[in-house]
């Protein structure tokens, strides 16, 4: 009896002993009669895949922060994201596939994902050809599990956040010696959340994670399109600089929505709403003095302004004139104390005073005002505006680069009638007389009539909300889906901004 209980007591440390020198390699019986390694599960060794991982994560130095975080992720947990002993998930396959597909759509360069390496070591895996390439299971599972991780979270964040950083590059382009970089991107943007990419990896959603991580909006869909349909490598090239510009997280517009669009290299601007768009020709902000892009809402317009002249522009070319009172005249111009709100008199202002701040310059309203006859207004950091203008001509010019960072707009009372749609007849007609455009009911004509000998211009109208506030964005594609054709057009880079997001892009852009 005893010897029995002794032969049972054997067995079963025999058999405990087997179980725990199989575990302490890395195997399982039970996983090796299903895993699709074959024979090359039996060398499977977990400790020499954590020693191969770890020496590729201290030979990697990129410094993109997406490697950065997969990495840090890595060395605090060692167990593999892709793989079992029972084989490769074929989420792996997924990935892949996804990316041959999606990166020359996106106009990006496989090799910065990985592609190349993925494919090999997925290949020698399937066909189980370790031997053939002088290469252990040991070393091709790590390498890959790293490789796919980078290239998941590398994607992911950057279609959903953008591979650059428009609110840095951007606003450090145009170096203004008195004030430092002038702002020109002044949009809000979500900075990339990588470790919402890392989480979205462990989970076993990370394909749907993937597949909804492309840029949501019109824009995109046509740039994608138009990739598909184009093979001029200039046409794809711009192409993929513009989709970047979708990738950033800031508000877009819809088409959805009753909106005012405008695109600095177009030169025109598109009031726009589900059933109508109206185009119009405009001048921007010159290369010195660039329009900045921003979004915002037009909350009331302004009939025959008056203009305050911004200091930076007294400074640049009103104070040189300063004792001129010729050039004060024929401009129209007054100078007002800030503090007093007194009117000076030209002679007795230096140049030194003009240029002080304590004054304003001021431009009388009517025909020769700079801002013409009507002033769209709408909060923003700069006091800029859509105005008309005083020189018409000007949207003749196929070049109009010609403001101080305005938008002069070609057609404004047409814009004016946009912002109102539920202005009575009498009230647009206000606003024809106001303007000086002619009356086109019998009872403007007839009010024309009755006040011809007062004094012009007409202030019929001076302020009139706009209620609902219109959305305004003010946008940079040289890549662009035009609301009134529907059709892309590929544009002047005006301000060089296609070749700055091409050197933050880098080796990312096929």
């Amino acid at each position: 009896m005893r010897q029995k209980q002794s032969l049972r007591i054997a067995i079963f440390l025999s058999v405990l002993a087997l179980f725990v020198g199989c575990n302490a390699n890395g195997q399982s019986p039970a996983d090796d009669s299903t895993s699709a390694f074959g024979q090359y599960v039996e060398i499977l060794d977990s400790a020499q895949c954590d020693t191969n991982l770890i020496q590729l994560l201290n030979s990697d130095t990129s410094k993109w922060i997406a490697d950065k975080t997969v990495r840090d992720y890595y060395r605090q947990h060692h167990e593999p994201l892709w793989y079992t002993r029972q084989g490769v998930s074929p989420d792996a396959d997924s990935l892949l596939c996804y990316l041959r597909r999606e990166l020359p759509l996106n106009g990006l360069d496989t090799t910065a994902f990985y592609v190349p390496e993925i494919s090999a070591n997925l290949d020698v895996i399937h066909r189980l050809a370790f031997d053939s390439v002088n290469c252990s299971i040991n070393e091709v599972l790590p390498q890959l599990d790293f490789l796919l991780s980078k290239a998941y979270v590398r994607f992911t964040a950057g279609q959903r956040y953008g591979f650059t950083r428009p609110s840095q590059f951007l606003n450090r382009l145009d170096y203004k010696a008195a004030g430092g970089y002038a702002r020109l991107f002044d949009y809000d943007i979500k900075a990339p959340d990588y470790e919402e990419a890392i989480q979205s990896l462990l989970s076993e959603e990370r394909l749907s994670f993937l597949y909804a991580s492309k840029p949501q909006g019109y824009m995109y869909n046509a740039l994608r399109q138009q990739m598909t349909d184009t093979t001029a490598v200039a046409e794809r090239a711009k192409i993929a600089l513009n989709i970047e510009r979708c990738r950033w997280q800031i508000k877009q517009p819809t088409s959805e929505e009753r909106c005012i669009i405008v695109n600095i290299p177009s030169l025109h601007l598109w009031a726009t709403c589900p059933d109508s768009v109206v185009p119009m020709r405009i001048c921007c902000g010159s290369v010195s003095h660039k329009t900045p892009l921003l979004c915002s809402e037009i909350n009331y317009l302004q009939v025959n302004p008056e203009w305050i002249i911004p200091l930076n522009i007294i400074k640049a070319e009103v104070a040189g004139h300063a004792g001129d009172s010729a050039y004060f005249a024929r401009n129209e111009y007054s100078i007002v104390d800030r503090a007093s709100n007194d009117t000076l008199s030209v002679a007795s202002v230096s140049k030194a005073d003009l240029r002080s701040g304590r004054l304003r310059v001021v431009q009388k309203c009517g025909p020769r005002n700079s801002l013409g006859r009507i002033v769209f207004r709408f909060p923003n950091n700069f006091s800029i505006y859509l105005h008309d203008t005083n020189n018409r001509s000007a949207f003749n010019r196929d070049h109009r680069t010609v403001s101080h960072g305005c938008v002069r707009v070609q057609k404004p009372f047409d814009l004016a009638c946009f912002l109102l749609p539920d202005a009575t007849e009498w009230k647009l007609e206000q606003m024809r007389i106001s303007m000086d455009i002619p009356p086109t009911t019998k009872r403007g004509k007839n009010y024309l009539k009755e006040h011809k000998e007062d004094p012009r211009p007409f202030r019929l109208i001076s302020y009139q909300n706009v209620s609902p506030k219109v959305p305004v964005y003010i946008l940079y594609y040289t890549s662009f889906l035009n609301p009134e054709s529907g059709k892309i057009e590929f544009l002047p880079d005006l301000y060089g901004y296609d070749k700055a997001i091409k050197k933050e892009m880098g080796s990312l852009l096929k």
